[in-house]
């Protein structure tokens, strides 16, 4: 390898780390920004961390679906889907259980695993022609609407120990001797303004280095797709989970997780979908083999969850097992 082509390797990478860095950066500070405003305009902490924080963790996904449909990628919308929500369920919520056996006490679990699980097998059959069409798209974000819907509704029956653990980790002082601080908005306003552009940058940047390193490797999109950019764009999602792991509060953070893996298909994908030109094309590999593997994940998240309220530290490595096997299988059979 000439040191030309060394050269334009690192620099591609760069760009990409780049992207990353500037997305995630950017989807904090919109995070930050919007669960405080929602804290003052009288929104209850739970209802902010079942949606605006749950829809905040997927905003590095929604900016790099956007942008790689604009520029003619649709493997790198459809493959970051992919491979974030088997980072979600089997990796980080893998991780988090190894670390320490996660008990499961929320309730909206019993509304959210199933709800996962159908909106994994829906994507499935929308794209058995090929196509995510525009249709399709409007459709997965109106379920998305009518999930919302019912979420706020459940939480409403959630035990007083997740609603004061939404609370601590989501309310925010926003009251200033009973008057609300004028420069708290503004300035709450411009992290969630400042977010939004910091995102779209980050992720046009990360989709140009990653399309680029693809190119440079020999293999398609949709393998960077379901490895470095799923990995890269779940780093909220992970720095959460780990936290929350630490400090023993988790009922919050595994929430907002699966609620991730459901909005990742409802409205990411709805939404790339919806505002395409000609819809999304979903490649051959995707369909046959990662988005049933996606699928086959939240499956089996149920009889997990279920059997005993708890991950236990063995079902843990277990699942973090399946997703090095998984993308060992990659590396080694579709590089």
């Amino acid at each position: 390898m000439s040191y030309y082509s060394l050269d334009m390797e690192l620099s591609s990478f760069a760009i990409f780390i780049s992207g990353l860095v500037v997305i995630v950066l950017g989807s904090e500070l919109l995070l930050r920004g919007a669960s405080w405003l929602a804290a003052w305009m009288g929104i209850r902490p739970m209802v902010i961390g079942l949606t605006v924080v749950s829809v905040g963790t997927s905003a590095p996904e929604l900016a790099v679906g956007l942008t790689a449909v604009s520029q003619g990628i649709p493997e790198i919308a459809i493959g970051n889907i992919a491979g974030t929500n088997m980072v979600n369920l089997l990796l980080i919520l893998g991780l988090s259980a190894a670390l320490r056996p996660l008990p499961l006490q929320s309730n909206s679990i019993r509304l959210d695993v199933p709800f996962m699980i159908f909106s994994a097998l829906l994507i499935l059959v929308m794209a058995i022609n090929g196509v995510l069409s525009i249709v399709e798209g409007w459709i997965l974000f109106i379920l998305a609407v009518v999930y919302t819907i019912f979420l706020l509704r459940a939480s409403r029956k959630e035990s007083w120990k997740i609603k004061r653990e939404y609370s601590e980790e989501y309310s925010q002082p926003v009251l200033v001797k009973g008057k609300t601080n004028p420069w708290l908005v503004v300035w709450n306003a411009v992290l969630l303004i400042g977010g939004i552009i910091l995102a779209i940058t980050g992720s046009d940047l990360l989709v140009n280095g990653a399309s680029e390193i693809a190119r440079k490797l020999g293999v398609s999109e949709a393998i960077i797709a379901l490895t470095i950019v799923a990995i890269g764009t779940s780093a909220p999602e992970l720095v959460t989970t780990i936290v929350a792991t630490i400090k023993n509060d988790r009922d919050v953070a595994i929430g907002n997780l699966i609620g991730s893996s459901i909005y990742n298909i409802l409205v990411i994908l709805g939404l790339t979908a919806g505002f395409s030109s000609d819809g999304i094309a979903v490649s051959k590999d995707l369909l046959m083999i990662d988005l049933p593997l996606a699928a086959l994940a939240a499956i089996v998240c149920y009889p997990v969850f279920k059997s005993s309220k708890m991950v236990t530290r063995k079902e843990g490595i277990f699942f973090v097992t399946c997703y090095v096997l998984y993308i060992t299988s990659l590396i080694i059979f579709r590089t």
